[in-house]
C-alpha cells in the first residue's frame, strides 16, 4: 500500500512541480551551506531577504572570517537565533580555513563535523550543491510523510528511512524540494490537516477525521 501511494505522490508532484528551483538564493556551495544553517526556525523568504545584501560582498570562508561573530551578528540580527547563528558562521568558516583550504567538503563525514550543521543541513548541501543523492527531511516533509501515510513519524530519522525505501534515488534530490513546495502551497499545517488537498483525497479518500502528527 505505501509503494502504491508512493507511486501517486510522486505522480502529482511532478504534475504540478516538473521542475523545481533551490528556495534559498546562493551564490556558490559555500553560501548554500550558510543559507541551509541561517534557516533553521526561520522562513526562506527571511534569510534570503539578510543575505541579498551579504552575498554579494562577503561569500567566501576568508571574508566571514575577517568581518569576526559581533559583525556577522550585525548582519544576521533579523533572523532568529542570529548569535548562536553568527558563532556557527565564524567557527564554520574558520574551520573551513583551517582543515579544508576554503572549500566545503562533499561528504556527509565531513560536512557534519563543521560547527552548526547537522545531518539535514549536510543532506540539503550534497544534494542541492554536489547532487549527491539526499533526502532532506525537515518538519514540513517530517509532517507531511505521516499525513500521506508514508512513515509512523517516530522521528526524523526513521522518516528518512522509509522514504528512501519508498522512492527511487534518482528522484530524491528533487522530490525533496516537491514535497516542500506542495506542503507550502496545498498541504498546510493548518489548513488541510490531512483532509483537503489532492495528494491527501487521492491517497485516502475515505479519511474523515483530522490527522494528528508527531512532531520532529
Amino acid at each position: 500500500m505505501k509503494k502504491n501511494r508512493a507511486k501517486l505522490i510522486l505522480k502529482i508532484l511532478n504534475k504540478i512541480y516538473p521542475k523545481t528551483t533551490i528556495p534559498l538564493k546562493h551564490r556558490n556551495k559555500f553560501t548554500l551551506l550558510i543559507s541551509v544553517l541561517l534557516s533553521a526556525q526561520t522562513t526562506d523568504a527571511n534569510v534570503n531577504n539578510v543575505t541579498k545584501n551579504i552575498y554579494p560582498i562577503h561569500n567566501k570562508p576568508e571574508h566571514f572570517l575577517k568581518l569576526g561573530r559581533k559583525k556577522i551578528e550585525k548582519l544576521i540580527k533579523s533572523i532568529g537565533l542570529f548569535r548562536v547563528k553568527a558563532k556557527s558562521v565564524y567557527l564554520l568558516s574558520k574551520q573551513l580555513i583551517e582543515k579544508h583550504k576554503g572549500k566545503v567538503p562533499d561528504n556527509f563525514e565531513d560536512l557534519e563535523k563543521l560547527p552548526g550543521v547537522g545531518h539535514k543541513t549536510a543532506s540539503v548541501v550534497m544534494s542541492q550543491g554536489f547532487g549527491h543523492p539526499a533526502f532532506p527531511v525537515d518538519t514540513h516533509i517530517h509532517r507531511l510523510s505521516q499525513r500521506w501515510g508514508l512513515t509512523n513519524g517516530k522521528s526524523v530519522v526513521q522518516t528518512e528511512k522509509d522514504l528512501k525505501r519508498l522512492f527511487p534515488k534518482k528522484f530524491w534530490n528533487k522530490l525533496h524540494l516537491q514535497i516542500i513546495y506542495y506542503g507550502r502551497e496545498y498541504c498546510k499545517a493548518r489548513e488541510c490537516y490531512g483532509l483537503t488537498c489532492k495528494i491527501c483525497t487521492t491517497c485516502y479518500p475515505n479519511r474523515k477525521s483530522p490527522i494528528k502528527t508527531k512532531k520532529a
